[in-house]
């Protein structure tokens, strides 16, 4: 290896995949602690974004055309040039053009090298987007070690593993190990993939409870057929804590992805999770659930419920006896007791569309809990 292309010298800065990596070894099931960050290059500012996003990938396009121009350039000198731009972490067909007009194995090498001793963010998603281009399998556990820094690298790894062989088992794989908005692209490309292999995941874990689940909440319920899994719910609690959840999201999705009035099998899905969420002990988390599907069907019209006014008012009915139930009562009080805060949020803020009878001994909350809380 010349020392013109070779791994950047050491005790000057790690490399991006090295820190993934070593993050990666202390939490090997699950997301890097704050998404990786600080990264390494200290938070080094990004370069301005232009004032028209659609045209972020030009220069990077123009700069990667001069580069593959010159067949001995290095990869290193590419990569100092790309510390001066903006670099989008979304896919641009410029750049996307770029890499297809380029010997393809040099290409690959030139990503593979990016991706591996970038010490710049610039670099090492230019050097991604090359390989979601080019990149072979034999590319996966670079592309999949960079993707664990998902905030910045999952548009791209999602983007570089949904087109390579098999890649429905590493998208799931990242996903288990994402969160935020990493875990959005990379839901979001599971679905795109339509894979039956996916389909258990999707049913039963896509759905974290992280807010911009709302943005992929109702792919997922299409994407994994939903609707045909509902003769499961009885026999199946995983999938149907799952499905209250996801249900609870598209009550919340509103202006970021589909919500229950577009999801066309909210009826069907809705009735089934009535009939049988009080089959199994009540949680706090169910509570939330159920209380908060009972005050959307109790506040909004049919058409934004998905379903009919006949079949709303038996959902709303079966919600109101469970949130009624000694033992669901009982589970509700004992988060009061220990001043669940979303609990004493949500009996002030459901007064008076929905009167619960676990509410009625408490004082208006003075305040809101955080969003998330």
């Amino acid at each position: 290896m010349s020392a013109a292309s070779g791994p950047l010298s050491p005790g000057i800065l790690s490399s991006f995949h090295d820190h993934a990596l070593r993050l990666h070894r202390l939490t090997p099931d699950g997301p890097l602690p704050r998404d990786g960050r600080p990264y390494p290059d200290g938070g080094r500012p990004r370069p301005k974004a232009p004032d028209d996003l659609r045209a972020a990938g030009v220069p990077v396009a123009r700069l990667l055309d001069g580069h593959f121009a010159r067949p001995s350039a290095p990869p290193r000198e590419l990569a100092d040039a790309l510390g001066e731009l903006y670099v989008p972490i979304h896919p641009r067909e410029a750049v996307t053009a770029a890499a297809h007009r380029a010997d393809p194995e040099r290409v690959r090498r030139t990503g593979r090298w990016l991706v591996r001793h970038g010490t710049d963010e610039g670099s090492v998603v230019t050097g991604l987007a090359l390989l979601a281009e080019v990149g072979t399998t034999a590319d996966i556990p670079l592309i999949r070690t960079i993707g664990l820094l998902s905030d910045t690298f999952g548009p791209l790894a999602a983007r570089a593993l949904e087109r390579l062989d098999g890649g429905t088992a590493h998208l799931l794989w990242l996903a288990d190990r994402t969160a935020g908005w990493g875990r959005v692209y990379v839901v979001e490309a599971l679905c795109r993939l339509d894979d039956p292999a996916a389909r258990p995941w999707l049913l039963r874990k896509a759905i974290d409870g992280d807010f911009l689940n709302g943005y992929f909440a109702g792919r997922v319920a299409v994407a994994a057929r939903l609707h045909e899994a509902v003769p499961e719910f009885g026999r199946d609690r995983e999938l149907l804590r799952h499905t209250g959840h996801l249900l609870y999201m598209l009550t919340h999705s509103s202006g970021m992805g589909m919500t229950l009035r577009h999801y066309p099998h909210s009826a069907a899905v809705l009735a089934a999770h009535a009939r049988h969420v009080g089959d199994v002990p009540p949680t706090v988390e169910t509570f939330r659930v159920v209380a908060t599907l009972a005050l959307h069907l109790a506040t909004t019209s049919t058409e934004d419920c998905g379903c009919t006014e006949e079949l709303r008012t038996a959902v709303l009915a079966a919600y109101l006896a469970l949130l009624d139930r000694e033992d669901w009562c009982e589970t509700a009080r004992a988060a009061l007791a220990a001043d669940d805060r979303w609990l004493l949020w949500f009996a002030d803020h459901s007064r008076p569309r929905l009167r619960l009878r676990v509410f009625e001994d408490l004082t208006p909350a003075d305040e809101s809990p955080e969003e998330g809380n």
